[in-house]
């Protein structure tokens, strides 16, 4: 067993990922993460802030999360890819443009070697915004 020297938790697994203190708004999330991840991380947030601006930035499950009466959008950092999660019906309206990157059900991985799919990230959040916003 490992133990946290910050917070005293303890895992099966030494160094494991998790977070002490959990964030209170997206600005923690995104201070919390390692400094390489963070511009691509205010990167995704301008993109989702720009499609969405009707919704409020909220934590949710742990991740930052786009919420207009319900969840519409979430996204979190890993250790090599980005994680969008917009659900399982986007992923299959979207199948095609996504090929090439690593989907499953209402996730998509996007890895840091490769520029964000802007456009792609914009017009799936509005079509969530269009289904999702209550």
């Amino acid at each position: 067993m490992w133990k946290c020297p910050k917070c005293g938790r303890e895992f099966s697994r030494e160094n494991q990922d998790h977070y002490c203190l959990k964030p209170q708004n997206i600005d923690e999330y995104i201070a919390a993460q390692d400094e390489k991840i963070r511009p691509r991380l205010n990167e995704i947030r301008a993109v989702l802030q720009s499609a969405l601006p009707e919704a409020s930035e909220r934590i949710s499950w742990s991740m930052p999360t786009y919420w207009k009466g319900r969840n519409i959008i979430h996204f979190a950092a890993f250790k090599k890819h980005l994680g969008l999660y917009p659900g399982g019906e986007a992923t299959e309206v979207f199948a095609e443009e996504l090929a090439g990157y690593d989907v499953s059900k209402g996730t998509i991985r996007l890895p840091y070697d490769r520029e964000l799919p802007v456009e792609l990230i914009r017009k799936i959040a509005a079509w969530c915004y269009e289904q999702y916003a209550g």
